[in-house]
């Protein structure tokens, strides 16, 4: 399993990262994304405290990936705080979708599969046929969720992502010990969202594909 959406207590996560983290390996997770709730506000502390988790990866066989979930900003300036937590040490940077389970501000998905410095466009919701061809084009990630009020759309992420070419992947969105997964689970949710055993697979691939990108 690579998970690249997670929460700590750093933002309304119940584990601290080692938790997290130790927890993560007993899944048998390859790889994880410490990516808490971030904005203009709150960046820089959250970016500093998930880099210092890296630490873990030299006591435990797994890779452990800064990040942050850009949550609830304003579209217009969601490109600039992720090139912002880029240049901070994000390794990886998730916006959180235009969820139908939130009031998240349309044009949130939009700007999102626009910007360069996006790897992820968490729980996208009703994503419209032109957003889901943006992510394709610049290969921003689609995430099929396991969590519960997000995950009512991934059926129709899925099949837009499907039509249109957009890369997929399954993520936890771990908040609390009892979110995390296995790669049976995992692959049980893609192909409930309406992937094939093989589409579920090139999910996962998509995931290494990430982290193997990252230097």
């Amino acid at each position: 399993m690579i998970d690249l959406h997670t929460h700590t207590i750093f933002s309304d996560g119940e584990l601290l990262p080692s938790e997290l983290v130790r927890r993560a390996v007993i899944h048998g997770y390859e790889a994880i994304a410490i990516t808490d709730h971030a904005d203009y506000t709150n960046l820089e502390q959250l970016l500093d405290a998930a880099k210092k988790a890296k630490y873990l990866e030299n006591e435990w066989d797994i890779r452990v990936l800064p990040g942050v979930e850009l949550t609830h900003v304003p579209p217009r300036k969601i490109a600039p705080l992720a090139k912002k937590a880029k240049e901070l040490g994000a390794e990886i940077v998730v916006v959180h979708g235009e969820t139908i389970s939130e009031p998240v501000a349309p044009g949130t998905n939009a700007a999102s599969v626009a910007c360069e410095y996006v790897d992820v466009l968490a729980h996208p919701g009703l994503i419209s046929e032109e957003d889901v061809r943006t992510a394709a084009e610049n290969n921003v990630l689609l995430e099929i969720t396991a969590r519960n009020g997000h995950n009512r759309t991934n059926g129709h992420v899925t099949r837009l992502a499907l039509e249109f070419g957009a890369t997929l992947v399954v993520n936890t969105d771990t908040h609390a010990p009892e979110n995390l997964i296995t790669d049976e689970t995992a692959l049980k949710i893609a192909m409930g969202a309406g992937l094939t055993e093989s589409g579920a697979k090139e999910a996962f691939k998509a995931s290494k594909k990430k982290v193997a990108e990252i230097v």
